[in-house]
């Protein structure tokens, strides 16, 4: 069986390191801390689970802090995780399969990630982020925020989930600032850092100069498509909060030059047919929505937009156009995804009554 290291690189996370390492601990053969500048008790709780702790100047360059994470490792494989990251008994399971079966001529292995999660557990956003990878391959991680680790030659993708459970809120003006101060000391920005410093303006309401820097990015042509695809739907949002709407469905219809259009673009253009009433559109768009959820290509799901909702708008779309047993149909649907969603079993008291009466 191979050996794997894990690598984390925490500060101040006291409140959530016990809770990770605990769902992993003994699924690794190392354990490997990376202490960024912690003033709370997170060095005193990490050391209870291995003697590899190290300490790594902050530099503001999330980046550099991995890289030397990495530089720590000794074993075939590296598993990466955040502080508050944790890996579900379920999961854990496919991963020890995983492992028993994993081969030194595999040089990355896949995982979903995901990020937020209903009242029920199931995810409702996730991304495919490489989560392990062969140790002499040397892969480095680049970017100073929003990094990312750069990987080639055979990828193995498993369905194996890390799920994130933050306890609390991040540093939220901290990725803005490594931005903004990267632009005062006159630092080149790659296509992604154009795309992700959009983003930190978006969330911080700048929507303008997101815009700006939204059309920055897809105007070098180099960005990777999923990230085009994203700034377009991105772009959309923020001409709504603009409340310029014919700007708002052009960037939506947009995302379909680079690529396949994903569940939330489709439910976006459908949406924009249900409001003109233009229903048998709408339908097509909601359907197209549903058959693309399998696309594996997509690295981040909007889980959403694939499940419930799709079937909750298809559903109002034939109660329109009086095909109610269609209509019955799709609301049931949705509620296999959403039990508990008050508009969809408000529906499937209408359409009770609707059946009964025909």
């Amino acid at each position: 069986m191979v050996t794997i290291s894990l690598c984390m690189i925490v500060k101040n996370e006291e409140d959530v390191i016990e809770r990770c390492l605990k769902s992993i601990y003994d699924a690794v053969d190392e354990i490997n801390i990376i202490d960024t500048g912690s003033t709370d008790n997170t060095v005193n709780i990490a050391q209870q689970y291995t003697d590899r702790v190290f300490n790594f100047n902050w530099i503001e360059d999330f980046a550099a802090a991995r890289n030397y994470a990495f530089q720590q490792a000794t074993k075939d494989f590296i598993l990466w995780l955040d502080a508050d990251d944790v890996i579900l008994e379920k999961d854990k399971h496919l991963f020890m399969e995983l492992k028993k079966g994993l081969s030194l001529d595999t040089d990355a292995v896949s995982m979903n990630y995901n990020l937020t999660l209903d009242k029920n557990g199931t995810a409702i956003t996730s991304i495919k982020r490489h989560r392990l990878v062969k140790r002499e391959r040397q892969f480095k991680w680049i970017g100073k925020v929003h990094e990312y680790l750069e990987v080639y030659g055979n990828i193995k993708h498993s369905d194996i989930a890390i799920t994130h459970q933050p306890l609390k809120e991040s540093e939220p003006n901290r990725n803005l600032q490594i931005y903004e101060k990267m632009i005062e000391q006159g630092e080149e920005f790659s296509p992604r850092d154009l795309f992700y410093y959009a983003n930190e303006l978006v969330d911080h309401q700048f929507y303008e100069k997101g815009i700006e820097h939204y059309l920055r990015f897809l105007n070098t042509n180099k960005g990777w498509s999923q990230d085009c695809i994203n700034a377009c739907n991105k772009l959309a949002d923020c001409y709504t909060h603009l409340n310029i709407p014919e700007l708002a469905i052009h960037w939506t219809i947009q995302a379909i030059i680079y690529g396949p259009p994903i569940p939330e673009t489709c439910c976006r253009i459908g949406y924009h047919f249900y409001c003109k009433n233009d229903f048998n559109t709408a339908i097509y768009w909601y359907k197209q929505a549903i058959a693309n959820s399998t696309n594996e290509t997509v690295y981040f799901h909007n889980h959403i937009c694939s499940t419930w909702l799709p079937h909750l708008q298809l559903a109002i779309c034939y109660d329109r156009l009086g095909q109610y047993d269609v209509a019955n149909y799709h609301n049931e649907q949705a509620l296999e995804y959403s039990p508990d969603h008050p508009d969809i079993l408000s529906n499937r008291e209408h359409f009770k009554k609707v059946l009964n009466h025909q």
